[in-house]
This record gives C-alpha cells, structure tokens and sequence, in this order.
C-alpha cells in the first residue's frame, strides 16, 4: 500500500489511495461484498469501486468470483489475508504490553508488565523486545512468519523521521527513535505511531465510531493527546504535533506547563495533577492512585467528585475548540478517567454547549471508547494489517 509520504495530499493520487483504503476498510468489516454492496457501504460510484476492484486483484489483495444478487448477476470481492501474524507493543510511562495478533483480527496472546518505561528509552525497548520475543516463543511463532510490528508511543511522532517530539510526557524519549531501534533489535519492519491516533483507528475500525468519517478520539492519561479522523483518514499535520491539544492554553494564570505555556489543558486534567488536588485530609488522600479516585467518585464522596467533575468542565472547554475546528461526528474519550462514565461526560457536556457552535454541535455524539485499555494495541494492530495489503 502507498505510504502517506508517497503521495501528495489533495493529489489525484493521494484521492485513489483514501478511496482504495475505504474499499479495503469496507470488505474488513463485512466480509465478502458484492461491487454493489461496497458502493453503497462507501458512498463511492460503481465505475469506481469497478476501477478499485480491478486493481486491487491486479496487486492480489482481493480475490472476485461471479455470483448473483436479487436474481440479477454481480461480482463477489473478498478480502485476501495473508498468512503471518502480527505484533503490536504499547508503550506507557509505567507498563508495557505487547500482543500477537492474526490477519483476522484475533489476538493470539498477550502480556502486560509493570515497568518505569518513561525512564530510559533503550532500556524500555530492550525490555519491549524481550517481551515480544518471550511471546513468540510462548506461541511458537518463527519470527519468519511475523509480518510487522508497529508501536504506541504517548507523544508526537514525526511521520517524516520516527523521532519523538519535545513535548511528549516522557521527556526522556523527546528526540529518541524508538522504531529504529525495535527494527534493528527485532529484525523485522516497524512502524511507530501516537498512542492516540492509534487508538482512534482502533475505534473507527471496530469500536464506538465504526461507519463513521469525522471523529476525534481524545486520550486523558499523564498527558493529553487526540486522534483525528477527517475522511475517514488520519490526520497527523505536518510533523505529527496534530491532535496535541493538551496544550491548548484555557488560563493565561494557571500553572506553568511543562511545555513552558500556562495553564494547558493538562495541567487541568492529566492524571498527576488530579492527584495533586486531592486533599491532605479524607477518604482518599494524597498519594492514592486514579483507580482510588474514580472508585470514591462513583461511590459519592464529593471531594473526588468536584476533582472529576471540574476535570470535565476544563476537558469540555478544550474540546469545544476543536469542535469548532473540524466538525467532527463523534467526540470519543478513552483512558482511565473514561472510567468515571457520566460523571465526566456530563460537565464536559454542558462546557462544550458553552463553548462550541451550536451547528457544530448538532448530531455530535459524545461518548466514552468502546475498546477501553486495549484500543492502542488494537490499533497498533491494524496499522500492521493495513501494511500488508
């Protein structure tokens, strides 16, 4: 498949390839599909999905056999799934998780383990690889038969060079190329992406946002990040800094960030600061975690309660921005404190009613993620799968 760094955006080229992805995504999800079938599932014409057909049994991704529909004769395409499997790896600053999948979609085996991977980045791609290799073994996999790997990493990405940008929240990993280094330890191709953006995919591929081509995945963890979706496509902006909207700035007096700004929409949600409101005096004190947090939220102590509901204000007023900015259909938000349900959704709701168009707002849906924890592997997942066609 063409990379984004093969095509000029807005090219004819650039417009065959989104078309040849919507097909390729429509076949995932339903299988074997008439041309018929796939026009309506894309919106596309029948002339072309007749053209996107024919070259993709010319480049042996779909296989076409001849069949019937409502008595009249039509053309069934199917999707050709290459044997192998595929690994992917999810770097976050305390664990680290990899999962073996097949060309189906199924996860073969997994394993997460507690690790200071915010540290030191050789060490935590050293500890990656002994972890992946670990898996195949378990599943008697020869790394023969691996057809990619692809990483999630909490922190811009640059598409052009795989370096990690300044402002991730692992600063020790700013400027480090985690995929060279897999690649070179591991032996085999390797993509890196955002943890965001991946998780995004992930929803759009089989979760919250399945059939939708507008949406903004927004992840709250130690940082704050957003995976865009535009056309069905991800959108990742010049140097992959798209979507880092946890530094869009709501409070010139507010705390100074670690970005050098004040008041980013970080240091009003991102889960170290939650913890620091807490108080020195209660059930839930200083030093308990975020599960602690969101369980005394949901069981009504009201501190914890003002904590999630004012981190939901603040997410609604930094969301409502980039409503305005690219009309998505569904806002998606994911990462643990996703776990306070309603308790987060309502007053982030109410922020994004003051602070957003009314027209943008109109038929957005604001929901949690479907795929939880796992939606970043998923996603990883899925890149490698799409790197195989």
């Amino acid at each position: 498949m063409t990379t984004d760094a093969q095509v000029t955006p807005g090219s004819q080229a650039a417009l065959r390839q989104a078309n040849r992805e919507r097909v390729i995504a429509a076949l995932r999800r339903g299988g074997t599909l008439t041309q018929a079938e796939i026009a309506r599932a894309t919106g596309l014409s029948a002339a072309s999905v007749s053209n996107i057909v024919r070259d993709l049994r010319a480049m042996g991704v779909v296989s076409v056999r001849e069949t019937s529909s409502n008595g009249r004769r039509a053309r069934a395409v199917t999707l050709q799934r290459p044997p192998g499997v595929l690994v992917a790896i999810d770097f976050t600053h305390s664990r680290l998780t990899v999962a073996l999948g097949n060309t189906d979609g199924r996860v073969l085996q997994e394993e997460s383990i507690a690790y200071d991977v915010s540290e030191d980045p050789v060490r935590g791609v050293r500890r990656a690889v002994w972890l992946t290799e670990t898996l195949l073994t378990q599943a008697r996999v020869d790394r023969s038969m691996v057809l990619g790997v692809a990483a999630a990493i909490p922190g811009p990405v640059d598409p052009a060079t795989g370096l990690i940008g300044d402002i991730t929240s692992m600063p020790h990993w700013a400027g480090f190329n985690p995929g060279a280094e897999l690649q070179e330890r591991l032996g085999l191709p390797v993509s890196v992406d955002n943890d965001a953006n991946l998780c995004a995919l992930a929803e759009l591929t089989e979760g919250a946002a399945r059939g939708l081509e507008h949406v903004v995945y927004v992840k709250v963890a130690h940082g704050v990040g957003a995976g865009v979706i535009l056309g069905g496509r991800l959108f990742r902006g010049m140097n992959g800094n798209a979507g880092e909207i946890g530094h869009i700035g709501l409070d010139e007096r507010g705390q100074v960030c670690r970005c050098g700004n004040r008041g980013c929409l970080e240091t009003l949600v991102g889960t170290p600061y939650l913890l620091d409101m807490l108080p020195q005096q209660g059930r839930v004190k200083h030093g308990a975690s975020l599960v602690d947090l969101l369980e005394a939220a949901q069981e009504g102590d009201p501190g914890c309660r003002r904590i999630i509901a004012e981190a939901g204000a603040a997410l609604g007023r930094g969301v409502a921005v980039v409503v305005n900015m690219v009309n998505p259909q569904m806002v998606i938000v994911g990462g643990e404190i996703a776990e306070a349900g309603e308790l987060l959704l309502d007053p982030m709701r109410r922020a994004m009613e003051l602070g957003a168009l009314g027209n943008a707002l109109t038929g957005l849906r604001l929901v949690t993620g479907e795929l939880g924890e796992r939606a970043a592997l998923r996603g990883a997942l899925q890149v490698v799968l799409d790197s195989t066609f």
